[in-house]
């Protein structure tokens, strides 16, 4: 029998009836419950003519409902496409242009950008959480309905999920995720780092993002608990631990330093708080051990979309002085550094490209073959990361293989130059760029961001530079504005950089 999310959910059922499964503000379901909800609302999908294949968009906050159709969509073999919910009706439109969905899941408080969205894109069933309009209620679809598990052929390689990638360098791209790369994603994840049937988690990272929805995943796989939250507060989120008993969470570095912020402010209990995993970051070592000090081990995860979640862990029983690093591979997870133009592979400690290998490896970019067939090489991911391993085994992410800057024949890292660049006192955050030039063929160039009510110059910043990186990876020109073109998830797009937007 083939492997299926939305069948994962029924043995979890099946196996832990009680538990609890999914909760947050006003809901507290059992599993046996979450299932019969999954059930439901696919009994009201298959009514509307949706099954193998068709697509189920879901544009909504953290919260059991995405759960709840992402499991019904695999209980029919429909895929589910997680929406960014950050992103411009323009931007929207595209994405759901490519996929074509049969339905559309969403909370009440996007109803404007569906209303703008509806007469431009042919979507046939459109499913509203919350509050009144015209489409059906996501708890009207479940009434009477069938809690039955369907039966359903589809599975293994089959997709399961669309996540599209945030397009920092041209239109985004919809990552098919298969049954079968979810699968092995929780099990390398469970495998390399604690992940316990006592766990509860809390599910504050964005679902739309690869990092919110694999634990979602593998805590169904497991037996764990799930808090939904649909936004993030830092105080809420300590109260949260607190009252719900959390155990574990997946937070970014910014997240992690305005719940410290608030824990030095005011009494916090932490005393159930075990791990917090961090991603999209490195995490200073000044971090790590501040919340050591409070007994909360932080480690730190590498991600990729098209690898399903995890790529490497630094696990809290690694040692601290390679914090630094991005850990080792996951279980089931084969990496290795090659030189980008030739492919061979590199010696220890030398930069290059990172390439991916496993079970969790993507399927394909939706109708998109060209872009397949160019992300892979032997059978093995390019990930568009330069990297280098060291002689224990540690990985070390260096840069985007795409930003990476050829000055007069050496290799330039933009991420090495911007963290030297942030040392200077008023800077609050820069982009570094190569530009063409006729001597070097290119130049590092830095657009800076002062803070407010501060001073900085140039020269403070190619002075800082100087004392601290070789004379060719300096800085040969600084831009100052006033804010750094983002897409919405808030990565810095070069390319506009570059273009001089």
């Amino acid at each position: 029998m083939k492997f299926n999310i939305g069948r994962m959910m029924g043995y979890r059922a099946y196996l832990s009836p009680d538990r609890e499964g999914s909760i947050g503000d006003g809901y507290r379901y059992s599993f046996s419950e979450a299932n019969a909800r999954a059930n439901q609302l696919a009994d009201y999908l298959k009514e509307q003519g949706i099954g193998g294949g068709d697509r189920v968009a879901i544009l909504c906050k953290n919260n059991e409902h995405v759960g709840t159709t992402l499991f019904a969509a695999g209980k029919i073999g429909a895929i589910a496409v997680m929406l960014n919910w950050r992103l411009q009706v323009a931007e929207l439109e595209y994405i759901l242009r490519d996929c074509t969905p049969s339905c559309l899941v969403y909370d009440a408080e996007f109803s404007d950008a569906i209303q703008a969205l509806r007469t431009n894109i042919p979507i046939r069933n459109f499913i509203r959480k919350g509050s009144d309009g015209s489409d059906i209620e996501f708890e009207e679809a479940l009434k009477g309905r069938s809690a039955v598990d369907p039966e359903c052929s589809a599975g293994g390689d089959d997709p399961a999920i669309i996540m599209y990638t945030s397009g920092t360098t041209g239109k985004p791209k919809g990552a098919v995720l298969t049954h079968d790369n979810l699968f092995w994603s929780s099990t390398a994840i469970s495998h390399t780092i604690e992940w316990n049937y006592d766990h509860r988690f809390l599910s504050i990272a964005p679902l739309f993002h690869i990092g919110g929805l694999a634990p979602l995943i593998t805590n169904v796989h497991k037996g764990s608990t799930t808090f939904f939250m649909p936004n993030f507060d830092p105080v809420a989120v300590w109260n949260t631990i607190a009252t719900e008993r959390i155990t574990t969470m997946m937070s970014v570095p910014l997240m992690l330093q305005a719940m410290l912020m608030v824990a030095k402010a005011r009494t916090v209990d932490a005393s159930s708080l075990k791990t917090i995993t961090c991603g999209a970051s490195s995490v200073p070592e000044s971090l790590i051990r501040a919340y050591l000090d409070m007994g909360v081990k932080v480690q730190q995860v590498y991600g990729i979309t098209e690898y399903s979640g995890a790529v490497t862990f630094w696990t809290h029983d690694m040692p601290l002085e390679k914090s630094n690093s991005q850990g080792k591979p996951v279980f089931h997870g084969d990496l290795k550094i090659v030189d980008p133009q030739s492919g061979v592979p590199l010696p220890t400690g030398e930069v290059g490209e990172i390439l991916c290998k496993g079970p969790m490896v993507f399927k394909e970019y939706w109708d998109n073959p060209e872009a397949t067939r160019a992300a892979f090489v032997d059978g093995w991911y390019r990930s568009g990361d330069l990297g280098r391993v060291d002689t224990e085994g540690f990985f070390y992410v260096v840069d985007r293989l795409k930003d990476m800057i050829i000055s007069g024949g050496e290799n330039i890292y933009p991420a090495e130059l911007e963290a030297v660049i942030c040392m200077c006192p008023g800077v609050a955050e820069t982009a570094v760029v190569g530009l063409p030039d006729s001597r070097w063929g290119e130049i590092p160039v830095a657009y800076v961001v002062v803070k407010p009510d501060q001073q900085v110059s140039a020269e403070d910043i190619m002075n800082v530079c100087k004392q601290r990186l070789a004379s060719y990876k300096c800085v040969k020109d600084v831009r100052f504005v006033d804010a750094l073109p983002k897409n919405p998830v808030g990565k810095v797009l070069k390319t506009a950089l570059r273009d001089g937007n």
